[in-house]
């Protein structure tokens, strides 16, 4: 990390097809080795799958399932006279989303369906119902942060 300034908050282009930067900030966190159109291909389908299985329009489902997966809190370790306390902090929004995004690829990449499409659809579908993976990691995030909320008077 640099110590003389902040590095300049870069705009992201609205995809053509849904118009939203959302989308546009996922395809980006998909791409692989520069592949973008490959990445393009791989969301929109598993959007189209995920709003066939929920019943609903695609893009509200990926939508809901990145709000579902959104973290309020997480811990920042800091050492303080000699230990070392996970100290919970809030969120910044651009760090929730690009949180959510992250999980919601990690874990789609875990599962074991046939192809990237599939994967992240039924990974969207579950986050769209509050189950899976991601949803998982958000829990787990939050209750580390209530656990060590006693240590929340050393946020600076």
């Amino acid at each position: 990390m640099s110590r003389r300034r902040n590095a300049e908050k870069r705009e992201v282009t609205a995809d053509p097809r849904f118009n939203s930067t959302l989308v546009t900030q996922f395809i980006n966190s998909v791409t692989r080795s520069g592949k973008k159109r490959l990445a393009e291909n791989i969301f929109y389908s598993a959007v189209e799958m995920a709003g066939q299985r929920a019943g609903q329009d695609g893009l509200s489902v990926f939508k809901k399932a990145v709000d579902n997966v959104k973290p309020v809190l997480e811990v920042k370790s800091r050492r303080i006279g000699g230990a070392n306390y996970q100290v919970p902090i809030e969120v910044s929004p651009e760090r929730r989303t690009s949180l959510a995004i992250r999980w919601l690829i990690n874990y789609a990449r875990e599962r074991t369906e046939k192809n990237m499409a599939e994967k992240l659809a039924n990974e969207f579908v579950q986050a769209f119902k509050n189950e899976g993976g991601a949803v998982r990691k958000k829990i787990d995030t939050h209750k580390m942060a209530e656990a060590n909320k006693a240590f929340a008077h050393f946020r600076y």
